[in-house]
């Protein structure tokens, strides 16, 4: 039937997002038939409804709209598969009945801020009280939890009884909010009162069109202002003069998370996931969604059983009944889950929150949705690459030995120097060459807008990362920002590109006196040069500016290791020095005569006493490493180092360059008595006074060591002089070893040990 004309159109308030009011909704247009459906959204998205019905949509979705010169300056309006918007919009099609947006359109409130409450961004204003209407009539009904009061009233209410029980649900909702609006005007949300304005403009035109048998679906908070009497100039008033931008729309996949209120969403919701199975499940919804839940936790290897099911179901419903619930609802279902299948531990139930009650659900858009050319470059390459978009993290694992892995590779590097940040580089658990790459993916709805804002660099990944490469090397102040560009350029394959970077980076080293700053540039660009070898890449000038780079270091950095540094210019200069030698290993197979020349500089700066003692202890370690330090010369060095005459905080640097950080320094010890000896001479000679201040240190150098090393260099020091030897020799054999070796006994497992290495 047809709304009556005496009663004016059916406005149907919900709450956005609601299973409850979707339900509902549907319920209210099959008793009303109306011959048109008004929805709150922005006009501009009316052309793109008819995608709505293809089979390529799949919720949740949402229309975006940004601005044509600034993509950046864009708003969302998800709809999820039980949002009332969506399920009204779908009626509307399949009953062949006009439908409409009503909202203020997205040409002005691009222009001015004012976009409605499914804006995914937060609003830049913020008022400085907002009235949250379900908080203040679930108080009302004596509940202190606006969603389970939500839940009492509308999600377990369900749509039971006739049609007009219905139409009466939604004539009591919006008188509810007419009280509300009397006692609290606007409710500070002061934006609305301009897009109410344009509604009722819409609707007039409808009525024009249609009579009153048409319906309206809006947030209950509207209802009100839609159903007063306001003059045509009245609204005119408030629509007059607002500026406007030009707008683009499409739809764009969303996710549930995005959908969950702890996102950001200023009309989100907590539960996505769980209100996707109140509206989906035919029947039995806390049974089913319990079923859901034990298959997830026997998915993570827990002991679920269907006993633990039924007697879950069987909790909830007793804690509902003890609480006065028509249902149990979702506070119910979690703590019978808890305390039935976790054991009482909230560990496995924050799994069940974040896969099931929130969830990971990505929608997908049909091809027919109007794109931009980058993105549908992109689409392109995904599918050739089989590369899906996925809401939930992923780990991908990347030979560039294989073409198919390269071509994976080059596309994720190009996004993101676009800044389209699909993909994070992630320490590979498969190894560290360079044949290899780990990446982290997930796809995120903002990530449309990403792709638009890229939009203006080119029509496809390659041209767009190329053409932003280019851009960014003749905006770049700073050496670092080109060599992390050059960088960039080799990983993403960015042929073209490389030559404007060079030239720029070349420019900038030339022009450059900072020592620190050129040694900070120089591992990027050797990391570039393995990276180009790799990936097949002539990177021969980039090579020539590395070498350039080095030698100029070389020259420069005795002199700039001496010039009174400070603690902490002495531990960021030691960094340094640390990158520049990771470097020069890489640059070296090119010249051999350049590992020289740095080696050299090392042995300056370990036998200068003006270089500070985290300096010189770090130097002498990398040359004792690279076997270009005698022992003896070693020793003499430290015995300079921790030299009565010299002070306690910088023998105790010293300490920490040649034995701190991770570098092996503790097996170095452990195997070296007359280094430990010297180190645990100075130790105990070092005064009390003094001791405190280098304690922080010292701590800092030995605590980075494993547990079994400290362990072993504390024995040797309490056995004292020779105990590194002493643990060596025969007699300290540990407990049920023999002093010697068994020759006959180890013989007899040689057999067994080949044929294991043979299998």
């Amino acid at each position: 039937m047809s709304p009556s004309p005496t009663r004016g159109p059916l406005l149907l308030g919900v709450r956005h997002h609601g299973p409850g009011s979707a339900r509902a909704v549907r319920a209210a247009l099959e008793a009303a038939r109306p011959e048109a459906v008004l929805i709150e959204g922005p006009p501009e998205g009316d052309a793109l409804l008819p995608l709505a019905a293809e089979k390529g949509m799949r919720p949740p979705v949402a229309l975006l709209a940004h601005a044509a010169d600034d993509p950046g300056r864009a708003a969302f309006w998800p709809l999820a598969g039980f949002s009332p918007e969506w399920v009204a919009i779908r009626w509307a099609q399949e009953h062949e009945v006009p439908v409409r947006f009503i909202d203020l359109p997205a040409a002005h409130s691009l222009a001015t801020g004012a976009d409605g409450p499914d804006r995914a961004e937060s609003e830049s204003e913020t008022d400085a009280v907002r009235l949250d209407p379900l908080a203040v009539l679930a108080e009302t009904a004596g509940y202190d939890d606006p969603e389970r009061w939500w839940e009492d009233v509308v999600e377990h209410r369900g749509a039971r009884g006739a049609g007009e029980d219905v139409l009466g649900a939604f004539e009591a909702l919006g008188e509810a909010m007419g009280a509300l609006r009397e006692a609290y005007g606007d409710g500070g949300h002061r934006r609305d009162l301009v897009r109410e304005a344009y509604m009722r403009q819409r609707m007039r035109a409808a009525r024009r069109e249609f009579g009153d048998a048409y319906a309206v679906v809006c947030g209950a908070w509207h209802v009100p202002a839609l159903r007063a009497k306001t003059t045509v100039a009245a609204d005119k008033a408030l629509l007059s003069g607002l500026p406007k931008v030009k707008v683009e729309t499409t739809w764009v996949p969303w996710t549930h998370r995005r959908l969950a209120r702890a996102g950001g969403y200023g009309a989100g919701i907590t539960s996505p996931g769980w209100y996707a199975h109140l509206f989906t499940a035919a029947d039995r919804p806390v049974e089913r969604w319990l079923t859901k839940v034990a298959g997830l936790l026997r998915e993570e290897d827990r002991q679920v059983s269907s006993a633990h099911v039924i007697e879950a179901v069987r909790l909830a419903e007793t804690l509902a009944a003890m609480r006065g619930r028509p249902l149990p609802g979702l506070t119910e279902t979690l703590e019978a889950v808890r305390a039935v299948m976790c054991d009482g531990s909230d560990i496995p139930l924050a799994l069940i929150e974040d896969r099931l009650v929130v969830g990971d659900v990505l929608g997908e858009v049909p091809d027919g949705a109007p794109v931009v050319p980058l993105q549908r470059d992109l689409t392109r390459q995904q599918r050739t690459l089989r590369l899906k978009a996925e809401a939930q993290d992923r780990e991908l694992e990347l030979d560039l030995r294989k073409d198919t892995d390269t071509a994976k590779s080059l596309l994720l590097h190009r996004l993101r120097l676009l800044g389209i940040g699909w993909g994070t580089p992630v320490a590979s658990r498969a190894g560290t060459g360079t044949f290899r790459e780990t990446w982290r993916l997930r796809w995120e709805p903002e990530l449309s807008v990403r792709i638009a804002e890229a939009g203006i660099w080119g029509t496809t990944v390659l041209g767009a990362a190329t053409a932003k490469a280019e851009a960014d090397a003749a905006a770049a102040e700073e050496l670092g920002e080109l060599t992390a560009l050059a960088e960039q350029c080799l990983l993403a394959g960015l042929a073209q590109a490389l030559p404007a970077v060079l030239r720029a980076l070349a420019d900038r080293a030339a022009l450059d006196t900072d020592v620190a700053r050129l040694a900070k540039a120089l591992p990027a660009l050797a990391r570039s040069l393995r990276y180009g070898d790799v990936r097949g890449t002539d990177a021969t000038a980039l090579g020539a500016v590395a070498a350039g780079l080095a030698e100029r270091i070389c020259v420069a950095l005795p002199s700039a290791c001496t010039a009174g540094l400070d603690a902490d210019a002495a531990a960021e200069m030691r960094g340094h020095v640390d990158g520049v030698h990771g470097a020069i290993g890489l640059l070296a197979d090119a010249d051999e005569g350049l590992r020289e020349r740095w080696s050299a500089v090392l042995a300056v700066l370990a036998d200068r006493d003006t270089v500070p003692g985290v300096i010189r202890g770090r130097a002498a370690r990398l040359l004792l490493d690279d076997g270009r330090l005698p022992a003896e010369e070693t020793a003499r060095l430290m015995g300079l180092a921790l030299s009565p005459a010299a002070s306690p905080a910088d023998a105790a640097g010293w300490i920490e360059g040649f034995a701190g950080g991770s570098a092996g320094g503790g097996t170095l010890l452990v195997h070296d008595d007359r280094l430990l000896g010297l180190i645990d001479a100075w130790l105990v000679g070092v005064p009390e006074r003094a001791f405190t201040d280098v304690l922080p240190l010292l701590r800092r150098t030995f605590g980075a060591y494993e547990p079994g090393v400290k362990r072993t260099l504390g024995e040797l020091v309490r056995r004292g002089p020779g105990g590194a030897v002493a643990a060596a020799s025969a007699s300290a054999a540990p407990e049920g070893f023999a002093p010697e070796l068994d020759a006959e006994r180890a013989d007899a497992v040689v057999g067994l040990v080949r044929m294991l290495l043979a299998g």
